[in-house]
């Protein structure tokens, strides 16, 4: 096991966590955006009008994306336990 190893374990770790994260949180921009600017033009503001529809927005967007979510993760977690016999050997 090398520093070049390492190093790619870890940027491969690092680019799914981000696309595990990419549709919540993008979820949670778009609607808080949207939310914003409502708020904005209508002069209400209200904290449980921000709050709720992101909430209700990302549990949406968790139960759409979720099977995408656990295949990326699976996909990644396959990947890792195949590279032990090159860290043994």
């Amino acid at each position: 096991m090398n520093e070049t190893f390492v190093v790619e374990l870890s940027v491969q770790f690092m680019w799914t966590a981000a696309l595990l994260a990419a549709p919540i949180l993008l979820t949670a921009l778009l609607v808080g955006l949207a939310v914003s600017l409502f708020q904005g033009l209508t002069s209400l503001q209200d904290q449980t009008l921000s709050f709720v529809p992101k909430i209700i927005a990302v549990g949406v967007a968790l139960v759409l994306a979720a099977g995408w979510m656990v295949q990326t993760l699976l996909g990644f977690t396959r990947e890792a336990f195949g590279l032990i016999p090159s860290l043994l050997g």
